[in-house]
């Protein structure tokens, strides 16, 4: 009687471990063991979990250059550029795209704009001003900058997840498509959302911020990664790959904005 429900439980962990090794494969340069790519589905449930991830390994590179005595803002343009390297530009890029898409007066060609694989005036202009914000903000916030950096990374992402879950998506088929067809509700967005509410515990370690500011940092955090997504969905009438990529950069930059008025 008992060796069903293990046997069971065994499998959903297997398919849990290697669904979040391929969400690695994915969103990251990182190179997992080739038998660990054979379950892409649901990948997108994992997206703030990665963002925790990579918010740790910039955090960690952060305090490095710091050793190194690197001059604050020259520190901090090396974490952005490591920021960009370790996704292999992929957000950055769909960003990019979004932008010559809402460049196009005429809604009924953005999405054949965005599908273009070359980059246009407005694209290179995006991505510009979310560079700067990214490294100015990081340079200029006050707050811990290992926490500021999983709050930018994991929410933004959990952002990605809701635009996944809450919007239709615009082509019959796209890289993103698979998201949406797996996503599952409510749980894969709920996942996200405990994760990064226990990890927000860890601004209660900042003995300088009051309860009531931690909590507008949670609430801030969480909104814009949700208005983002909302905003994209309002000029486009739903999302696609590339505009997922845009809630992340553009969710990341605003919340290290709003960050630095802690």
């Amino acid at each position: 009687m008992l060796k069903i429900p293990i046997k069971s439980f065994l499998s959903w962990i297997n398919d849990s471990i290697t669904s979040l090794a391929n969400s690695v494969i994915f969103y990251t340069i990182i190179s997992l063991p080739s038998q660990w790519t054979n379950n892409w589905s649901r990948i997108a449930r994992w997206c703030p979990v990665i963002g925790l991830l990579i918010g740790l390994l910039l955090a960690l590179l952060s305090i490095l250059l710091v050793f190194a005595g690197l001059p604050n803002l020259t520190s901090k343009a090396v974490v952005v550029a490591a920021w960009v390297g370790i996704t292999g530009g992929l957000h950055l890029d769909g960003a990019m795209d979004t932008a010559d898409g809402l460049s196009v007066t005429d809604k009924e060609r953005r999405l054949e704009v965005m599908k273009d694989s070359t980059t246009g005036a407005f694209g290179a202009i995006a991505a510009i001003i979310i560079l700067l914000l990214k490294t100015v903000a990081l340079s200029e916030v006050s707050l811990p900058i290992w926490l500021v950096l999983l709050s930018a990374t994991g929410w933004a992402r959990w952002g990605q997840v809701g635009a996944i879950a809450f919007y239709p998506y615009l082509r019959a088929m796209g890289k993103g498509s698979f998201h949406k067809e797996n996503l599952r509700l409510p749980q894969d967005i709920l996942l996200g959302l405990f994760v990064l509410l226990a990890c927000s515990g860890l601004w209660f370690t900042v003995v300088y911020l009051s309860w009531w500011q931690v909590g507008v940092i949670v609430l801030g955090n969480s909104a814009i990664a949700l208005l983002t997504g909302y905003w994209f969905n309002k000029q486009l009438g739903g999302h696609t790959g590339d505009t997922y990529g845009a809630v992340v950069e553009w969710s990341e930059a605003l919340i290290l904005c709003f960050l630095t008025a802690f």
